[in-house]
């Protein structure tokens, strides 16, 4: 991995890891996203120079943070090269636009194109910033898979930065119940955390004495959602699916098991959310070669019934592919690893770190913190001399410490309120600090608000607009929804489900199919719902997902039914 990432520290030339295997050429650059060609930067004008910062601090826009650049490829994707003395000059070029923005710049690979009759190279390179209102980029990866796939022992060796010992002394730091502890199986959803700094190195528990000190010393922070594989569990792994918003999944499947019934359901949830997902086969070092590939085998063939192409990676090549096509949904990275003996761990890392994050279009996320804040609410805490502590994510807007907010809706005498209160204080990653923007996780401290009054998928609004919020808080809504897995059961008037929206899980009764008696797989229709239990706060437009046993549907809200 060290020969894999290399800091521009020192002369881009001492680089030694050069590749002689590659395609021929790339597709045609596109106007959108985060990735560059440069066939040459060669002393460049004062002018010219400015007009490739300003150009730079797009894509890093584009991809929040990170940008990926192609030396010595055409704006055609045909990889010319360059000799050694003109990438070298193209090198330095690309530094000085970095410093000219603060960012780093770090060697991914670099490829010889040509050696006749002298050779020619291209480099493939990784910009990254952290923006002046962040401490680090935060990719939150929610971790799914059957019951003893080894998902908490794996986050326990990526994030405390020791092998296993075989008995699960590695998932200990992870369970949050004792009997979790006493039954090895995870029943609610934790988080770990693992850091990359801006050489790419891997910060963890190893390096770093606490969270703190892991938020404080890099510069992209991986924040794992480890969710239960049992299937009693399975409302809690959903609901840590659509209420913790996750940017990608990572599907662990145990070699000496295979694919299991729950791997495929999980999996399912993954499509029906339209989640990004790469693959994890770990315990290799317990089985046979003969048993792996047949693992593979069962993976490619799920992958396949969802029309997924599956990238099995078995080099540092094959890493940086995977990275770059993760942004397309339909390409599936596999990895191959041992948590006893540290087999392909380092593919990994470096896969996490390369790992591009979601991308939104720089109006879209302006507009986000024009509106008015929502905070969803997934935690609720008591916390001794703080009092009442909420967790969860910022969908828009902006909310400083301070502010005066309503958090709700809290039925009483049969009618939907929201409760004032203040927010007395912010952390994010454990560390204090005064403002959270859309699109961040982070806790709030609520003075004055009594615990017994809150739930999960409650919302913090800002105080001034309650008026508006209170329209979005039903018991009925319409959805146009799209049946996606089914048991051979048709979906009808009258059944009962879950459903999910955005932070609610919620048992539904579906009141009326518009036009049609039933729906079967692959059916689309116009469906009401009721919530049996309160009311809720519901966007139109919101995702929603319903689960009646091995039926799914998905759709969005389209209208709610407000009294």
């Amino acid at each position: 991995m060290d020969a894999l990432l290399d800091l521009f520290g020192s002369p881009p030339a001492k680089s030694s890891h050069v590749t002689t295997s590659l395609s021929s050429n790339l597709p045609p650059e596109v106007e959108q996203g985060n990735i560059e060609y440069k066939l040459k930067l060669l002393n460049p004008s004062s002018s010219r120079f400015e007009h490739l910062v300003t150009q730079m601090k797009w894509r890093l826009r584009e991809g929040r943070g990170e940008a990926i650049y192609e030396i010595g490829v055409a704006d055609n994707g045909l990889l010319l090269g360059l000799s050694q003395n003109d990438l070298d000059s193209s090198l330095d070029t690309l530094i000085r636009m970095a410093n000219k923005l603060g960012a780093t710049v770090t060697v991914l690979q670099r490829k010889c194109v040509s050696s006749d009759p002298h050779q020619r190279f291209v480099v493939e390179a990784l910009v990254r910033k952290v923006p002046d209102d962040q401490l680090f980029l935060d990719l939150r990866l929610a971790v799914l898979g059957n019951v003893d796939a080894g998902k908490s022992t794996l986050l326990g060796v990526l994030t405390q930065g020791e092998l296993d010992n075989g008995r699960g002394k590695a998932r200990l730091n992870l369970f949050r119940h004792l009997h979790e502890i006493q039954s090895g199986r995870t029943s609610s959803i934790s988080h770990g955390i693992l850091g990359f700094n801006s050489e790419g190195k891997v910060v963890n528990y190893a390096v770093c004495g606490s969270a703190e000190e892991i938020c404080a010393s890099c510069n992209k922070l991986i924040t794992f959602i480890d969710l239960a594989g049992h299937e009693k569990y399975l409302k809690t792994t959903v609901f840590g699916l659509t209420a913790h918003r996750p940017d990608a999944v990572m599907l662990v499947i145990s070699a000496s098991n295979g694919v299991a019934n729950t791997t495929k359901e999980h999996f399912s949830f993954a499509i029906a959310l339209g989640m990004r997902t790469f693959v994890v086969i770990t315990k290799v070092d317990m089985c046979q070669e003969h048993t792996t590939t047949k693992v593979v085998e069962q993976v490619q063939q799920l992958l396949s019934s969802y029309k997924k192409v599956s990238q099995p990676v078995k080099s540092d090549e094959d890493v940086l592919t995977a990275a770059q096509n993760f942004s397309d949904d339909k390409v599936v990275p596999i990895f191959m690893v041992s948590s006893l003996t540290g087999y392909n761990l380092e593919q990994l890392q470096s896969f996490l770190n390369s790992i591009p994050l979601r991308q939104f279009t720089a109006e879209l996320e302006d507009k986000q913190l024009q509106q008015s804040p929502e905070f969803q609410v997934d935690e609720i805490y008591s916390v001794p001399d703080t009092g009442t502590v909420v967790g969860g994510i910022l969908t828009c807007g902006i909310i400083r410490e301070g502010d005066r907010v309503k958090v709700g809706p809290v039925e009483i005498d049969s009618k939907a309120v929201f409760i004032d209160t203040v927010v007395s204080s912010i952390h994010r990653n454990r560390a204090p600090c005064l403002v959270v923007k859309a699109g961040q996780t982070a806790t709030l401290a609520l003075k004055g608000v009594e615990k017994s009054y809150l739930r999960k998928g409650m919302v913090v609004l800002d105080r001034k607009h309650q008026c508006d919020k209170l329209a979005n808080t039903c018991k009925e809504f319409e959805a146009d929804m799209c049946i996606v897995c089914h048991d051979g059961a048709c979906i009808k008037s009258g059944l009962q489900g879950t459903v999910y929206v955005a932070g609610t899980m919620q048992t539904a009764i579906i009141r009326e199919i518009k036009g049609k008696e039933s729906l079967g797989q692959g059916d689309n229709g116009h469906v009401v719902f009721k919530l049996v239990k309160q009311s809720e706060f519901l966007k139109v437009g919101s995702r929603v997902l319903f689960n009646k046993g091995r039926t799914k549907a998905t759709g969005q809200v389209t209208k709610l039914r407000t009294t």
